[in-house]
C-alpha cells in the first residue's frame, strides 16, 4: 500500500468517527509534501502501519504507556499548578500502550530528519546517544518534567529567550472570527469546565494548529477574566 493509498484509507476512516474539514486536511497535505520532517510528524498512522514490519525485532519489547507520536517538536514548556516554568513532552493525543521502543525510534528518527533538513545541529550519532541516556535517567528518577525555576540553568535561559510575545498571541488569537455553527455538547462542556470560573461570557473560535491534527475541529473558548484574556481548547 503506498502512502496516498494509505492516506485515503486512515482520513475516510477517521471521517467515521469525527466530524473533519476539507481545507485543514488540505493544508496538511500542503505541509506533508513540504519536507521530510513534515512528512513524519503529520503520517503517525503510517508509522503505526509500517512500525511491525520494518521494526519487526523491536516490536515485543515489553510495552509501556507511551507518547506515540513522538518527536523532537512534541516537547515545550508550560506552568505548573505553582506557576513554575515546566519543560516536557506536552503532546499526548496519541498517546496508548506500545512498546518502550517504539517513542525511542520515533523521536531518534526524527531527530536524524531534522538534522538532514538543518534544523537541528548535533551529530546523529550524538543526538542517539543523548536519548538513550535521557531516557535512563528518566527511568531512574520515576519519570518527571523538568521543573526550570530552580535546575537546569542552561535549558531555562535557552526557553526563556524564545518564549513567545503574548501581545502577537492575542492579537492572533482575538483575531479568529467567532464560530457560527453549534459545536458538540461534549466539547462544550470540556470547555465550560476548564475555564477558571463558571458562569464566564466567553466566544468559541477554530485554531488551526499543529500537522498530525490537521483536519480535526479544534475549538478554543476565549473569556475576559479579571482583567485579562484567557482561552482553552479542546
Amino acid at each position: 500500500m503506498d502512502i496516498c493509498k494509505a492516506t485515503r484509507k486512515y482520513e475516510s476512516w477517521l471521517a467515521r468517527r469525527i466530524p473533519l474539514l476539507p481545507e485543514d486536511l488540505d493544508r496538511k497535505h500542503s505541509a506533508m509534501a513540504k519536507d521530510v520532517f513534515s512528512f513524519l510528524r503529520a503520517t503517525f498512522y503510517r508509522w503505526m502501519q509500517l512500525w511491525p514490519e520494518v521494526c519487526a525485532s523491536y516490536d515485543d519489547a515489553p510495552q509501556v504507556l507511551g507518547v506515540g507520536d513522538l518527536h523532537i517538536e512534541n516537547f515545550g514548556t508550560w506552568r505548573d499548578l505553582e506557576g513554575r516554568l515546566v519543560w516536557g513532552v506536552n503532546d499526548f493525543d496519541e498517546s496508548c500502550e506500545l512498546p518502550y521502543t517504539l517513542d525511542l525510534a520515533r523521536l531518534a528518527t526524527s531527530a536524524h530528519l531534522a538534522i538532514g533538513e538543518d534544523q537541528l545541529k548535533i551529530a546523529p550519532k550524538d543526538a542517539c546517544s543523548s536519548i538513550i541516556e535521557g531516557y535512563e535517567k528518566c527511568l531512574a528518577s520515576g519519570g518527571r518534567p523538568f521543573v526550570l525555576s530552580e535546575h537546569h540553568r542552561w535549558l531555562r535561559e535557552t526557553v526563556s529567550g524564545a518564549l513567545r510575545n503574548p501581545e502577537k498571541f492575542w492579537a492572533k488569537l482575538d483575531s479568529l472570527p467567532t464560530l457560527k455553527t453549534p459545536i458538540p455538547s461534549s466539547a462544550r462542556q470540556a470547555l465550560e469546565k476548564l475555564l477558571p470560573e463558571s458562569g464566564l461570557d466567553y466566544r468559541i473560535v477554530h485554531r488551526v494548529a499543529g500537522l498530525g491534527s490537521l483536519g480535526r475541529e479544534r475549538y478554543v473558548a476565549i473569556a475576559d477574566y479579571r482583567g485579562g484574556e484567557v482561552a482553552r481548547e479542546a
